[in-house]
């Protein structure tokens, strides 16, 4: 489509909507109305309207009076998506059943406009143990669950996934002969076993849930712990053996109906 055709297909109303719930998205502690026309560079007249209908339908809310936050209306509609509020349905029995033979946390992950998503987690059940924040987006090259959704899909899956990542369109530096190889190791064991590249003393282990044509739809990791206060938890060989055994489980549930709505 030409920019002669983007502007004749124009909706100012519903742009300036979304430039401020995507102003909002990344920031704590909301805005007053004029740091908001500050930020998009506009008269903060042309927002009051705007601001109004977005507080009564229960997108955004006023805090301290005068501050504009976001609400969680959108995390919401978001967990309605039929394809994805199916796959959390299926997996979190399995990722609870998972956690307590475990004794460790574990999430879900999918693939989602370039990166690597949580859209479920389930925590350790004991008192402490590691975790990540449903609606986080990772990294897809330093992470184990990135590394899993890359090692079972095909090289011109794996291009488009990448450039989508990286927002470039040629060759990525870190798509290396070494990577690669790593990415065919991981299809050939069926999980990946990294240290984490964010925090010290855990081991990522990802094993994918597979959809009908053997591509992953999502993968599920453990951040492992070494447990010195649990002496019969699992160690790390036989908690990749029940990582494994229930991404199986979810795969033969999930995948066939699942992947043919994607």
């Amino acid at each position: 489509m030409s920019d002669e055709d983007n502007d004749r297909y124009r909706a100012p109303a519903l742009d300036k909507g979304l430039d401020i719930l995507e102003l909002l998205a990344g920031v704590d502690g909301g805005l007053t109305q004029a740091e908001i026309a500050k930020r998009l560079d506009r008269s903060p007249n042309e927002f009051y309207r705007m601001l109004d209908r977005l507080v009564k339908r229960g997108y955004v809310t006023r805090i301290d009076g005068d501050r504009f936050s976001l609400t969680l209306k959108l995390f919401g509609l978001a967990q309605l998506h039929a394809p994805v509020r199916r796959l959390v349905s299926f997996a979190v029995p399995l990722m609870r059943e998972l956690a307590e033979a475990s004794r460790q946390a574990n999430q879900l992950v999918v693939f989602d406009r370039g990166n690597p998503v949580v859209i479920a987690q389930q925590e350790a059940p004991g008192y402490w143990g590691i975790s990540i924040r449903v609606g986080s987006r990772i990294g897809l090259f330093d992470t184990g669950s990135g590394h899993a959704l890359l090692a079972f899909h095909t090289a011109e899956e794996r291009a488009r996934m990448i450039a989508e990542h990286t927002g470039e369109g040629g060759a990525d530096g870190r798509v290396t002969a070494e990577f690669l190889a790593r990415l065919d190791l991981i299809r050939t064991r069926g999980y990946e076993m990294m240290p984490s590249a964010q925090t010290a003393g855990v081991i990522n282990l990802s094993a994918p849930v597979l959809g009908a044509d053997g591509t992953a739809i999502a993968s599920l990791t453990v951040p492992y712990i070494t447990l010195i206060n649990a002496p019969g938890a699992p160690d790390i060989s036989a908690t990749i053996q029940l990582l494994v055994d229930t991404t199986r489980k979810l795969s033969e549930m999930t995948g066939a109906g699942f992947k043919s709505e994607g």
